[in-house]
């Protein structure tokens, strides 16, 4: 099978390529800087010739978008609201394009779309979109606000050949360095790794290979379409998270963070919560 990856060079884009490629799949991966033979220079905005590696595809799995690893400012902010919106919307140019259209087109989302809830969870019938709860961080509602550019920019694609699906995924837990896990552990290592906003906010997760399981599970089942949920059953309070991995680390307290902290310019230690 041919896939093709945009936006593949990072965390979860190198768990893929390492996955797909291991099981003898032709991965080719789309990136601002290549570096490697089967990377092509895109610029996740215009069409180019990185158009021609689509066509023939069999799947591809868009995962462009600017880094949330940063401050929440109103700059990228932006930038992360352009690059998934555009990326998304040139993808799916390049499909409708192609003679030969990819069978299935796997589109990045995020379970950050959801409210924040604790009467029940997020499923993909009866989840409830967030952005518009009582007090919710600036920040929170123009990332709900993304995530629904985001999926609104595959939906619109006029791809009729190609089956589309939305992964509302949460965080990809992996042992690899600079991904969100690392970052978490290493915080509570120094034993800052303590409740954020008094810690009662559902974090939720996927497993690495899990991850990888259910991309191949979406490619292979031809009735799977519009949104999915990506996620780790039976999610934990960020209090409770945070205790786990310290107590798997014997680091025995976290200094927590007030929620001032973690309103307007949000820091990667304080994860945007979502439940599903």
């Amino acid at each position: 099978m041919k896939v093709v990856i945009p936006g593949g060079t990072g965390q979860v884009g190198t768990v893929l390529d390492r996955a797909l490629t291991a099981a003898n799949h032709d991965v080719v991966i789309l990136t601002r800087n290549p570096r490697r033979d089967r990377e092509i220079h895109w610029d996740g905005e215009t069409l180019g010739p990185w158009a021609d590696a689509i066509d023939g595809s069999d799947l591809v799995i868009n995962l462009a978008g600017r880094s949330v690893s940063c401050r929440y400012t109103p700059a990228n902010l932006q930038a992360m609201m352009d690059s998934r919106v555009r990326s998304a919307r040139v993808v799916g140019e390049a499909i409708a394009a192609a003679a030969r259209p990819p069978r299935v087109w796997l589109q990045m989302s995020t379970a950050t779309i959801y409210a924040h809830r604790f009467d029940a969870p997020n499923d993909e019938a009866s989840g409830v979109i967030g952005g518009a709860e009582p007090g919710v961080p600036r920040y929170w509602a123009y990332s709900v606000e993304i995530a629904r550019a985001w999926e609104r920019a595959q939906e619109r694609a006029a791809t009729p050949s190609t089956r589309k699906v939305a992964l509302r995924s949460a965080m990809v837990m992996s042992p690899d360095r600079g991904g969100v896990f690392d970052v978490l552990l290493w915080l509570a290592r120094l034993g800052l790794g303590g409740p954020v906003a008094g810690g009662a906010q559902y974090v939720s997760w996927i497993h690495d290979r899990d991850f990888v399981r259910a991309i191949e599970f979406l490619a292979a089942r031809d009735d799977l379409t519009g949104p999915v949920n990506l996620a780790a059953p039976a999610p934990l309070p960020q209090r409770a998270f945070m205790r786990a991995l310290r107590a798997a680390w014997g680091v025995p307290v976290g200094l927590p963070a007030t929620e001032w902290m973690a309103r307007s310019e949000r820091s990667p230690s304080a994860p945007t919560p979502s439940s599903c």
